[in-house]
């Protein structure tokens, strides 16, 4: 009955689908499974006798611990290194029914492909690893069912917390700073396990040393069979980073605000001569916005020729590499304003040292050249006017002198004459003498007051109504000399003068025409008025006796200068109305043919000052 039990026995176990063997106390294998025997390469017929030790080696350590008497698993591989594979096994105490030890039950698996699995997680585990400490990026793991939280080493080092430290997720989100990031990253780890969003977020932790810094968290999901098992994340410092861009931008703010508060126009070219970059100044200017000047070159901005003349600049500065430093520039933009700048262009460079552009920066001196205008023209004023003082000084000087030296020669007469009748005629001469000189200092007054009066100022008046007012004044004088005047100036013909100068003006060379027609024409007075870009030209035109320019071209306007033999002739009317005409900023021309006439062209200065 027994042998029939064990043959039942043999085959039981023979067929059995786990790799088992039976071994006596002395290590030999009394019976097998064919899966374990296959494990080895024995055949069934060669399985008795065979000793576990020739199969697991000659261990001292094994043979100890079978001795124990108590269940343990080796781990070991059989085969060369080709056929190399793994084996793990089972060493369990084998029982009588009396309970008393007989032997070993031995259990083997091949674990070859699990041990490869290991051996390649090793592997990448180890890449990662070094990957993880070249670039600073930790890396977690978090399993959603067991609630374990998996930290590398690099993770830990950010955290400056210990290799051995076992992290928890209530702990790990405690790193993060109170407040804004806590809450956060909290929010995030809910998304991601509840509905399967990831993350990449900067945030603020505290390390265990109490060290705050900038790290950038990132958390992805981890399906199985369409279900969230696990979340799978990195943790890199980036405090650096977040400081030197925070020291960035604090520095971009503070050259930012300075270029926009510069009272000056900046800009930066690219090497296209687009606009990248404009300050405050440079819009308000072009009265637009950045943003729409950002890509806009000078052809879009300004009148053609004016960018055609700053693009070539653009070029030499580009080409040359050397600045262009303080030249005198005019924008005139497509509205048609102009302005005068101070122009400067830099080259700019990369990082690389390669020019990139040009830095521009203009600073407008329109307002300065209109005062160095005015200055100039001050001079200018100053000039003539000492001029004018100094001849003035000539005639005063002169003239009274010729008065002086006359009523002295005549009290001289006076005093030595006995004759009644002949101290009657003398003091008839000292009389005219004295009328003279009265006339004389009239005229000299006359002029020093338009010299020095500054406070008349001009205005808008119609040169056709002065013209008339004039006429009606000298309509016997006129009427008597049989005048003929041609008035060709239009009805709304507007002039900017000092009313009384332009009544004197007109008097004078209306008056002269007459004085000095020819005695084998009537007079014929023609008058023309045109407007220039900022002048008005008045003409006024006669058929008389002309003047010899050739001979006294330099001297029409002189004080008390005549060039005819009339007695009425004094040569004080040109020399007055010169003056008026200059002091309101304008000039007097004429021309003249001698027996053909004379042509009396007047400038009026059309600016009101």
């Amino acid at each position: 009955m027994k042998a029939v039990e064990r043959i039942a026995q043999h085959y039981l176990l023979k067929q059995l689908p786990k790799a088992t063997a039976l071994v006596a106390m002395d290590g030999m294998v009394s019976d097998a499974s064919d899966s374990w025997l296959n494990i080895f390469g024995i055949a069934p017929k060669d399985s008795i006798g065979v000793n576990i030790f020739a199969l697991y080696g000659e261990s001292d350590a094994l043979r100890e611990k079978l001795m124990e008497s108590r269940t343990f698993s080796l781990r070991h591989c059989i085969g060369k290194e080709m056929d190399k594979r793994w084996l793990e096994s089972t060493f369990a105490p084998w029982y009588d029914e009396k309970e008393n030890i007989i032997g070993t039950i031995i259990q083997t698996d091949d674990i070859s492909r699990e041990v490869e699995k290991e051996r390649e997680l090793e592997k990448v585990n180890h890449i990662l690893k070094t990957k993880s400490e070249v670039s600073q990026v930790g890396c977690w793991e978090y399993t959603i069912e067991t609630e374990e939280l998996f930290w590398c080493d690099e993770t830990k080092k950010i955290h400056h917390v210990d290799p051995s430290y076992t992290p928890n997720v209530t702990d790990a989100i405690a790193f993060y700073k109170q407040g804004y990031s806590r809450n956060k990253i909290a929010m995030l780890v809910h998304s991601a396990i509840n509905e399967g969003t990831p993350f990449n977020k900067k945030l603020t932790i505290v390390t265990q040393d109490g060290e705050e810094k900038w790290v950038s968290a990132a958390g992805k999901p981890v399906l199985e069979n369409g279900k969230i098992v696990k979340l799978f994340g990195t943790i890199q410092d980036i405090n650096v980073q977040v400081t030197t861009e925070t020291r960035i931008k604090h520095h971009q703010q503070l050259l930012t605000a300075l270029i926009d508060n510069l009272p000056l126009n900046v800009f930066v070219k690219d090497l296209d001569s687009r606009k990248i970059l404009v300050n405050k100044a440079e819009c308000q200017y072009l009265e637009k916005s950045a943003k729409d000047l950002i890509g806009k070159t000078d052809f879009d901005l300004y009148e053609t020729e004016v960018a055609k003349i700053s693009r070539e600049e653009d070029l030499e500065v580009i080409r040359t590499l050397k600045p262009m430093l303080g030249k005198e520039t005019i924008s005139i933009k497509k509205n048609g304003k102009a302005t005068n700048f101070l122009t400067s262009k830099i080259p700019l460079f990369d990082l690389e040292g390669k020019i990139s552009g040009l830095i521009g920066i203009g600073m407008d001196i329109t307002a300065m050249k209109k005062k160095e205008d005015q200055l100039r023209n001050l001079i200018n004023i100053t000039s003539v006017q000492n001029k004018k003082l100094i001849n003035f000084a000539h005639i005063v000087s002169h003239n009274l002198r010729s008065h002086s030296a006359n009523f002295s020669m005549l009290l001289k007469f006076l005093s030595e004459e006995e004759n009644e009748t002949e101290k009657a005629h003398i003091m008839e001469m000292l009389n005219q003498a004295s009328d003279s000189l009265l006339e004389t200092l009239e005229n000299l007054n006359q002029v020093v007051d338009i010299n020095t009066n500054v406070t008349l100022s001009k205005q808008p008046l119609n040169l056709n109504l002065s013209i008339s007012k004039v006429r009606q004044n000298l309509s016997a004088f006129l009427e008597k000399n049989k005048v003929n005047i041609i008035n060709n100036i239009p009805a709304d013909m507007m002039v900017w003068s000092v009313p009384a100068y332009l009544d004197s003006i007109i008097l004078n060379l209306v008056t002269n025409a007459v004085k000095y027609s020819s005695p084998d024409r009537n007079p014929i007075i023609t008058m023309d008025a045109k407007k220039g870009e900022k002048t008005l030209i008045f003409s006024v035109s006669d058929n008389g006796m002309g003047i010899d320019l050739e001979r006294y071209g330099d001297k029409i306007f002189g004080m008390y200068k005549t060039f005819h033999n009339r007695k009425d002739a004094k040569g004080i009317g040109l020399y007055i109305i010169k003056n008026q005409i200059e002091a309101m900023g304008g000039s007097i021309t004429v021309n003249s043919e001698v027996d053909k006439g004379a042509t009396f062209n007047v400038y009026f200065n059309e600016e009101s000052k």
